[in-house]
Formats: C-alpha cells, structure tokens, sequence
C-alpha cells in the first residue's frame, strides 16, 4: 500500500483544507436499487436508478454526468481527497487499485456474514458504504472523461511536460485499467449461488445482507464499464483507443470497442441466461405477466442497453439492439453452436422456441421504456419482424409437431407484438397457412379442463359478440389481454392478430385486399363438406372478422357462396352452424343499417326446406328430434334479430316466412313453448320499435315523410305475423290444454291491432281488437287457463280498454260487461282443474293465480268501480281472494239495482247485470256433472248468492226466465245425490231469494210462491231426519233460511211459507194415525218459533191447530212434551202480543178446534183448553159460551139427559177460569 501512495504525483491533501469548503453533502451518484419499486411490470423505475436520475439521457445527449457535482477542487474517493481536475491522470491505477480493494472488502463480508440478525444492521450499513464510494468512484471517471479528457495530437519534438504525457496515456491506461475490473467482477453468470440468490429477496425491506450489495454492484460496474467506454469513445472522436501494455504483454489486440463488444455480449448473453433460468419456472398461462428479468435492477439494465444500442446504431452506425439478440437468440432455436462472443449461455433450456417468443416479446414491451424510465404508449425501440417471421415458420411448421398448449403461447407473444409494433402482413400470411391446414382441429389444452375450448357458441348474437370481442383489443397489460391463454384458443389469438392487420388499412389498400384474398382462396368446395363442426364455426367466426374489418357486402357474398358448397343433406348440427353465422353476418349488416334481404331470402329458403322434412309425416322421429335442433337455432336467432333491430326496416319479415306454417302445427309441446316464446319476442319488438317511431314522428319536423316509409316497413312484418302465426293460435283457442303462452301471444297480437289496426286481416275487421278479445277472452267455450292469463295483459292497458269502451261499434261498456262475464265464468270454474283427490294441480295453481290478477285487474274497471262505490262496498284485503270479490260485486250490482227509481235505469241495470253472469247455468255445468265437491259447492253457492242479492232484479220479466231455469236445474232436479252437501249449505240463499222475488214480482208472483212451496216441502222433507236429532235439526238448511235475528218482512215471509208447508205436509193427520215423522217436525218448529221473535199473532197461530191436535190426540211422552212446549210458546207469544185483551186470532182458532172436535173427542178438547188456560185464561174464558153449548147439544144429540163424566171434565177446566167459570159452573147446576 506504501508503495501505491510513493507512485502518487498528487499527494493527499490536508484534512485542514477541507475547512474552507462548503459544508455541503454531495448528493449520491445513481445506482441500482430496487428497494422502493413494486413489481409491477407497468410500473416506474427505482427513482435512485440512472434513468430516473437523467443518467442515461445526458449520456445520450453528451452532457455532463453530473453537472452539480464535482465543482470543488477536490474530490474524495474512497475516503481521501484528491485534486479533482488531475486525479484520474496522476493516479489511474492507485484509485482503481483502492476499486479493486473495497469489491474485495464486500466481497469478504459476503463470504464472513451469517444468520445473525444482531449483526445484520452492522454489515448492511458497512456493505452499502463499500458500494457506494465504489459506484462514486465511478461516477468521478464519467465526469472526469466528460470534462477534462482531450483527443491527444502528435507530440512534438521537443520535451513535454510528464502530466501531457501521462494525460496522452490516459485513455490506454484506462482500457487496460476497466478491461482489469472486468476481469475482477467477471460474469454475472459465473457469481455464487448465495449472491445470485439476492436477485430474490423482497425489495420492501430496508436492511439488506451484503450479498444484496454485492449483486447489485456487480450490475453498477457492467453498466458503468459500458459507460465509461462509450463516453471514452465519444471524446476520442473517432480514433481507436488501444491498451498498449496488454498488446505488449499478450500481443493480443484490446481497443475500447471490442471491450466493449466483449463486455456488451457477455452481459447481454448473461442477463438471457437468468432468463433461461426463470422460464422454467413459468406456466404458459402466466407467459405474458410473468418477465423475463429477476429483479426491476436487471429490468433498467435491460432498458439501459436498448438504449445505448439503438443511439449508437443511429450515431455510430453499429449493430442495433435486436441485432445483437437475434444473434444470442438464433442460434438457441436453430440448435446450432452460438457464436463465439455469446459463448457461456444455458445448453438445458427448456423449449427454446417457447422461451426466444417470450423472451422477445417481453424485451419490445421493455421498448416502451423512455430514457427517463417512463412507461410511454411509444415506440422507443424499432421492431423486429424479421426474426419473428423465423419464429412464426418454426411454430406453424407442421413437422415441427407442436401441441396447442404451444402454439396458443405463441400467438399470444405474436399479438403482444403486433399491439406493440405494427402488424407485419407476412406474420399474419404465416399464420393463416398454419390454421387453414388446421381449420377442423379443437385447439383445447387439456389440463386447462374447459377453459379456453373452441365453443360451439349458442346464438348468433354470442357468435358475433365472439367475433367483436376479436377486433377490440385490450391494452397489452390488462387482465383482458394477460390472461388471453386462458379464455381464447390459439386460432382466437390469431383472429385478434388478423383484425389488427386488417385494420391497418381502412379504406381497402392493397395489403387489405390481398390479406382478403388469400383467406378465402384457401377454400374450395371440398374443404368446405370436409369441414367438421368445430372447423365450420371457425370459418364463421372467420368470415365474420373479416367481414367486420373488410367490405361486409362482399365478405358476406363470398362467404354464402362457400356455405353453398355443403350438400343439402348436410348433417343437423352443420345447418345449425350454418344457419347461426348466417344470421351473425345478418346482425352485423343490422348493425350497418343495411338491408338484409339477400342474406334473408338464403336462410328463408333453407329454413322452409327443413320445416317441410320436420312436418312430414314419413320423417322418423329420431330424425324430426334431430332436426329441431337447427329449427330451434332458428327461431332463437331470429329472435335476436329482432330484439337488436332498431328500426325492422331492413327487410327483417323476410324470416318470418311460409316455413312457420309448417313448422307450428308439427311442434311437441316443449317446442311449441319455444316457438311462442319467440313469437312473443318478435310482437313485443315490432310493438316497442313501432311505438316509438310514431313518438319521434311527432317530435321531429322531417319525420311525417319518413314515418310512412317505416310505417310501411312494419306493415309488412305484421303482415308476415298475421299470416303464418295468428291462424295457428286461432286453431288452438278451444284446447282443452292450452299451452301456457298461447295467451301471451294472442294478447300480443291483440296489442299488434291495436296499434297497427290495418295490419290485421280482413276476417277480424273492421274492430280487429274485440274481433281478438271474444275470440281468446271472451268466448265461453275458451278454457279459464287461457282467459285468466290473455285478459290481465289487456284489461291493465288503460288506452285500449278506453278505446274498446268508447268505440262507437260496440254498445257502451259492453267490452267490460264482456271482461267481468269472463272473470265470472273464470271464477266459476276455478276448481274443475284440480286432481282427483281434491289435491291443486299444477294446471290448477296456475289458474288459481292468474285469477287473483284477473280479479284485481276486474276490480279497476271504471265501470265495477263505480257500482262499488255507488253501492258502498270496497275490498279490504290486501291479497284479493277471487269468490269473496264475486259474492261482494254480486252484492254492489243488488244494492245499486234496489236504489234506482227511474224505471229506464232500472231497466238497462237488469240488462247489465245479465251479461255480467252470461249463461251463468252453461258455466256451471262441468262442476255439476264433476265429482270435484269443492268445484260443486262453488256453483251452487254463487248461484245462490245471486238469487239472494238480485231477487228483485229476478222477479223482472228480464230475469225470471232465468230464474225459473234455476229453480228447474239446481233445486227441482230428480237425483238429489251428489249435490248433498253444496244444496245444504246454499239452500238459505235460493230460500230467501225465492221469497223476496215472489213477493216482488209483478207477473209471475203466483208461480214464484208455488216453485217457493215446492222446492221448501222438497228439502224439509229431504233433510228431516227420521228421528229427532237437535243437531242435525239446528242446522236444516231450511231452518236456517228462516232465522233472523230481527224480524222483517221477507223474513215473516218466509217464515210463513214454511208454516203452511208445515202444517198442510208434515202436521196431518189420517184419522188418528199420526204423520210421520212427528217428533222431528215438532222439533223443527220448535226451532223456527224459538229462534225468531215473530209477534203477529196471524203467523204465530198458524201451527196452533195441529199443535192443538196433537196435543189432544198423541200420548207418546216424547211428542206430547215436544207439541205442549210448541203450544206454549205460540200462546205466550200471543199473548205478549195482545195488550188490548184476548187474542182474537187464537180465540178464533180455539173455537174452531171445538167445533171440529165436537161429539168426538170432548174430554180430551178440554184436557188441552185446561193446558191452555194455565197459559191464558182470558183466551179460553172467552170460549165458555161454545163449550157450554156444544156440551148441551152433545148431550141432546145422545138422548140420554146429562152426560155426568163429560160435565165433570168441564167443570174442572171451568174451575180454572176465575169469575167466569164460577159463574158458568152455577148456570150448569142449574140445568
């Protein structure tokens, strides 16, 4: 060391003399660090690196290194301070001795450090000190070199100075000086393990281990070897720069460019190396977000010499970067020996032809890189097609027998490549002549399972989505394009590279034309039939990225023409295929606004072709199965068509054509869903499309011109709809089995004539709209599935029920009288649909809430709501139950009727109230003849509902007819049977109806009160129980009818019909034979006096005769007690009745039981007085004069003077009437 310092010219200057300097630190030269980078791809560089810093552009530009620094007289390099302007000069191999000695020194404490964290702070501190007045150091020689080095001249004759001469030597002495660090640090890939294992350690730390600084050393002095050999050229101007000393020692020729060459060459071919590395390590899923560098240091390495080439290429005239690596990188896919100056790369690499794409792909994403480290979408670095055209013949060479998983990786990298350079028409040339060959191949990676498939894509929407998604490219880092292997085949990839090419040249150049050309002159009529399923939906998807990029009219032309090729008895799925493109190119002419009728009449053409083999009868079953296959595609795409359709005036009826006559009738029902599901779409868009065409006519001045162009336009859809489908829903209105949306359809086609009412045909005008309703809505012969799901549809739009309501040919409101007789019947027969078992079907849970929407929709019909409110009456449940809404309508139409005056008003009600219920006995058939009980009680409960609440609206001579058909169908029928249960619970309801309408009616009173009589003495008779039984008495359905708790007159009405009956059927006797039955009858009447208040003494002693009677002449104990109690009840009732005195009604039938019983049962007529008088005496007191004469003429009559026993029983009954009877006992004495 000693020695070093006595060679010195320059001395170290004394501490002292740093005291009149500034103070100032200096700021720390650039370096590698990447410490405080994240590793995102996209992300800047270490802002302490030479870009960030301005390193790299003022060596480009020739500027100072480090303009702000180095301005004192001295610098300190490795810890001493030297004069700054001779320093280089005078000690060129002590400064790069103490170089030698601190790389050295970190090199040892990489060798010396261990585990311990304890220390780990002491050596990374010590380890960055060491680094960083190496990396000062060099920095010094770039300033140095920049401002005080000189191109030296020819010496002259004379001495100079020994500072020139050793100034002349400087540029040698520094080759041989950096050839020697070279040498020192040697190659990157020659480093231990331990320190290239530091490229791996988290950069998110701030403590580092020696082995970090180390590495990242290594990589200053390549870069600043390669600096500092640039800068010395540039000074040198030119002239070669030899290292004299290393010629004489070795008689081996070193200038500074061919170190430079060497060192460039070795440091390019060690960085590919830790590539290498890296690569097997990727998963071709990540090829694209996985990079090629270890660490963001090596990145701005690589960045760093894409610059420096590329400037010394444009200057110097040298090779370019991609020269340099195309030489490193050829010879490893060619599997020759690499050239001499690139000798050390990895012989192991795994798939060389794979790692060179990647590889180059990743370096022209680097070539985005600006000189200050920036990401920029420009173009830094030139491309290089050339060598990638090599690269795209190796992969498509067809011996070369490479799997998808490959070439998917591959064409990825060449995408990559085209998005970042433009697209080279022969890369794409190479690789259509690879995927013609291989057109029919499924391109799957296996172990990617499905992802990644050549789909054979549903629709034609999807077909053509697939096809966009191929011309819009994302942006080369996104997750769209990074993860590209993943979701897209390599023939996809390759759709993506032909639609940036095409893209070039929007306006049909040649490259355009020519790409055009040779896509479509690889395919002839045999290739075409020899396609498979997965290669035809390559070609579609082909056609259609051309034809989106390219001429679409003529692509679309050509390529029909080519589908024309395949026979006519092509297989079910390639008419499929065939069908879903052509209709893909069809939406894409759509989207262009342009007509569609020549693509249109193809597919029409076909399409009918193949519902006429679907239809025909001699057409297997496995091959009609088969062939709906391509039907059903049909329909869905057309379909599509439509709901894309913006306009329809581009010739779109043309695929609603004659194929659908056929194609209907021979549908199953699953098929016949789908091809209503479709009509459905296509109504609902000529509708919506129609609709707002006539909004924009009002809006916009030009419009009334144009409007009737598109008004035609749509005419003629809804033509084609009127022919080929509406005749077929007609045939299906009367099924017993509707398909579920039959209705949905048919109200479509109701809202068509709506609209377009000229649309319509001629048999449902001129009011097509009520034409379509009776037809599907109204007609009592549709099935109530089909009504309660077509009617919601039309009754909640407001404007067409309007219209229909106050169209002048149709009698006013007679479209809601219409709507509410179908909800009637609907309501009616809601039960007829459930299973066996009385268990809902699922028909029946269908109807039962499509009915709940029917009804509330009823409900909000102007002229509903106005009877509710007129009659008072408003639903109060939130989830509106279909027979309490009829029984409450039925209710309100009842009220409205009884408050009308006027007699006109009166009139037209009843007429009103007719339709509402429409042959309400036709309607009720079915449930009457099922076994169904619920559907049963149903019709006879709302039938009596109506006899109840419109009795006098029944009584009319409107009306009664109808009444009378109830009476005869429902209540006077021969079997009795089955109707049991639903006639018991009902019957109340017709009793009291039937009442109130006899004593109403004005014509036909007389016949009302006999069919009264006769249906009451048919069902007392019918549910009188043998024997007395108080349940099933309290609950006669007659009883019933009779109870109210406050007496009125209908009621007394009533009341007093079924007394009558009573007594002239059920309370007589045949001598003394009693009826039959006594014991329940007495008890019947019983109930009916006990249960009502009754206090009219003409109703209440009705059954005081037979009462009388069988008190007098039965002795069972059962039925006299029954009869004495009967008889109690009338008397005290009477006789709470009669305030002024006796009641004469009784008095007058007392009498007559009398006289009736004269001479025949005498004692016993007294024994039931005395019962009486204990009740009221006055009554009987008031028939002393009748007794006491019909005893003298009983007596006169038996010739045989006083009857003793029979005057003994009338003085005890005497004994019981006070005054009088003692009175009446002292005139018999007398006698």
């Amino acid at each position: 060391m000693a020695d070093d310092f006595s060679q010195s010219l320059t001395p170290p200057v004394s501490p002292f003399a740093a005291d009149s300097f500034c103070e100032l630190i200096p700021t720390q030269p650039p370096c590698f660090c990447c410490s405080d980078t994240k590793e995102d791809p996209t992300g800047a560089l270490s802002t302490e690196g030479y870009t960030a810093r301005g390193s790299l552009k003022r060596l480009l530009l020739c500027l100072d290194p480090a303009p702000a620094e180095y301005e004192t007289d001295t610098v300190e390099c490795f810890g001493f301070s030297w004069v700054t302007e001779t320093a280089l000069v005078e000690s060129t191999k002590l400064l790069f001795g103490l170089l030698r000695q601190k790389v050295y020194r970190l090199e040892t404490l990489v060798q010396s450090s261990s585990h311990d964290f304890g220390q780990a702070g002491s050596l990374h501190y010590e380890a960055e000190d060491l680094r960083q007045q190496c990396v000062s150091f060099l920095q010094y020689v770039k300033v140095f070199l920049h401002r005080y080095l000189e191109p030296s001249s020819s010496m002259d004759a004379g001495q100079s100075h020994s500072y020139e001469e050793l100034e002349a030597q400087l540029p040698s002495a520094l080759l041989e000086e950096l050839f020697g660090v070279t040498l020192l640090v040697g190659r990157l890939k020659d480093l231990p393990a331990n320190v290239q294992s530091a490229f791996t350690i988290s950069n998110q730390g701030k403590i580092f281990s020696p082995s970090w600084h180390l590495l990242h050393l290594h990589l200053d002095i390549h870069w600043s070897v390669l600096e500092i050999l640039h800068l010395l050229g540039q000074k040198m101007q030119g002239q070669v720069v030899y290292a004299h000393q290393f010629v004489n020692l070795t008689g081996e020729n070193l200038t500074d460019t061919s170190l430079f060459e060497e060192h460039l060459c070795s440091l390019l071919c060690d960085l590919t190396g830790l590539a290498i590395g890296k690569y097997s390590k990727v998963r071709p899923t990540e090829a694209l977000s996985s990079h090629h560098y270890l660490c963001s240091c090596t990145k701005e390495l690589w960045i760093l010499l894409m610059h420096l080439l590329e400037h010394r290429k444009k200057v110097l005239h040298t090779q370019s970067f991609w020269n340099y690596m195309n030489s490193l990188l050829r010879p490893l896919v060619s599997g020759k020996p690499a050239a001499e100056q690139f000798s050390g790369l990895p012989t192991h690499c795994q798939e060389p032809l794979g790692f060179t794409w990647w590889m180059v792909t990743h370096l022209a994403m680097l070539g985005q890189y600006s000189r200050n480290g920036t990401l920029q979408n420009e173009k830094h670095l030139g491309d290089n097609w050339t060598f990638v055209e090599e690269l795209l013949k190796l992969t498509c060479n067809t011996k070369g027998g490479l799997a998808e998983e490959q070439v998917r990786m591959h064409a990825h990298c060449c995408l990559s490549l085209c998005l970042l350079w433009e697209p080279s028409t022969i890369a794409v040339s190479n690789l259509w002549d690879y995927y013609s060959k291989n057109l029919s191949s499924s391109f799957t990676v296996p172990w990617l399972g499905l992802s990644g498939v050549g789909t054979l894509y549903k629709s034609p929407l999807a077909l053509l989505e697939q096809a966009r998604s191929c011309c819009c490219h994302c942006h080369l880092n996104s997750p769209g394009h990074t993860q590209l292997y993943r979701s897209a085949n390599s023939f996809h990839i390759f759709l993506r590279v032909l639609a940036l090419c095409l893209a070039q040249d929007r306006v049909g150049g040649v490259p355009q034309r020519q790409i055009k050309g040779r896509i479509f002159s690889k395919f002839s009529a045999k290739k075409m039939q020899d396609l498979s399923e997965a290669g035809l939906m390559n070609f579609l998807l082909l056609s259609l990225v051309v034809a989106r990029q390219v001429d679409l009219e003529d692509v679309a032309s050509k390529a029909s023409e080519l589908l024309g090729f395949l026979p006519s008895n092509c297989p079910p799925g390639h008419r499929t295929l065939v069908w879903r493109g052509q209709l893909s190119l069809l939406l894409l002419f759509q989207e262009r606004g342009l007509d569609v009728g020549a693509q249109a009449s193809w597919l029409a053409n076909s399409f009918n072709e193949t519902a006429k083999e679907f239809y025909n009868k001699t057409t297997e079953v496995s091959r009609r199965l088969a062939l709906w296959g391509p039907l059903g595609s049909y329909l869905e795409g057309v379909a599509e068509v439509f709901e894309t359709g913006t306009s329809l005036c581009l010739s779109e009826e043309i695929l609603l054509n004659e194929g659908f006559d056929w194609l209907l009738p021979a549908c199953r029902l699953s098929e016949l869903n789908s091809a209503l599901g479709f009509l459905q779409i296509v109504l609902a868009q000529l509708r919506r499309v129609h609709q707002r065409s006539v909004h924009s006519a009002s809006t916009l001045a030009w419009a009334p011109v144009n409007n009737s162009v598109v008004k035609e336009r749509h005419l003629a859809v809804a033509a084609a709809l009127w022919a080929h489908f509406f005749p077929f829903l007609r045939s299906l209105r009367l099924s017993q089995t509707p398909p579920a949306q039959l209705a949905d359809a048919a109200a479509g086609f109701t809202l068509l004539a709506f609209d377009l009412p000229s649309s319509a045909p001629q048999d449902l005008q001129p009011n097509p709209v009520q034409s379509i309703m009776q037809c599907f809505g109204w007609d009592d012969m549709v099935h109530p599935l089909l009504v309660t799901r077509y009617l919601p549809h039309l009754l909640q739009n407001s404007e067409l029920l309007t219209s229909i309501s106050s169209d002048s040919a149709v009698v006013s409101g007679s479209a809601q009288c219409l709507s509410v007789r179908a909800w009637f019947r609907c309501t009616l027969q809601q039960h007829l649909h459930k299973n066996q078992d009385g268990s809902d079907s699922r028909t029946g849970k269908a109807l039962e809430e499509q009915l709940c929407e029917l009804t509330r929709l009823v409900l909000r019909l102007p002229e509903v709501e106005s009877i509710l409110q007129r009659a008072g009456l408003q639903p109060t449940a939130t989830r509106l139950e279909p027979t309490s809404v009829l029984e409450m309508f039925v209710k309100a139409v009842g009220i409205t009727y009884s408050g009308l005056q006027v007699l006109s008003e009166r009139s037209a009600m009843v007429t009103r109230a007719l339709d509402y219920i429409g042959d309400i006995l036709k309607h009720i058939k079915p449930s009457l003849v099922s076994k169904n009980q619920e559907g049963l009680q149903l019709a006879y409960w709302a039938v009596g509902c109506i006899v109840k609440h419109w009795s006098p609206l029944l009584a009319t001579s409107k009306a009664q007819q109808l009444l009378f058909r109830i009476v005869d169908g429902l209540l006077l029928p021969h079997n009795l049977t089955q109707q049991d249960k639903a006639l018991r619970d009902s019957l109340p309801l017709y009793l009291q109806g039937l009442s109130v309408a006899s004593s109403v009616s004005q014509s036909q009173g007389a016949y009302l009160k006999q069919q009264l009589r006769s249906v009451t003495r048919r069902y007392l008779d019918h549910f009188l129980p043998a024997s007395p039984s108080m349940g099933i008495i309290a609950n006669h359905p007659v009883l019933l009818s009779a109870c109210e708790a406050n007496p009125t007159v209908r009621g007394a009405s009533l009341r007093r019909t079924i007394l009558e009956l009573l007594c002239e059927s059920f309370l007589q006797f045949k001598g003394h034979a009693p009826p039959p039955r006594l014991a329940s009858v007495l008890m019947f009447l019983s109930e009916l006096l006990r249960r009502n208040s009754d206090s009219d003494p003409t109703l209440l002693t009705l059954p005081l005769p037979a009462l009388l009677r069988c008190v007098m002449l039965v002795n069972e104990p059962q039925v006299r007690k029954m009869s004495t109690d009967a008889l109690q009840l009338v008397v005290e009732r009477c006789t709470v009745t009669s305030t002024e005195g006796p009641c004469d009604q009784m008095i007058s039938v007392l009498r007559s039981f009398v006289e009736e019983n004269e001479g025949v049962y005498d004692r016993q007529v007294y024994s039931v007085l005395e019962t009486v008088a204990v009740l009221d005496p006055p009554v009987v007191q008031a028939l002393i004069p009748n007794l006491s004469l019909s005893l003298r003429n009983t007596e006169h009559k038996r010739g045989l003077g006083k009857n003793i026993a029979l005057r003994s029983a009338y003085r005890k009954l005497l004994c019981l009437l006070g005054e009088s009877g003692q009175a009446e006992l002292t005139s018999l004495d007398a006698d």
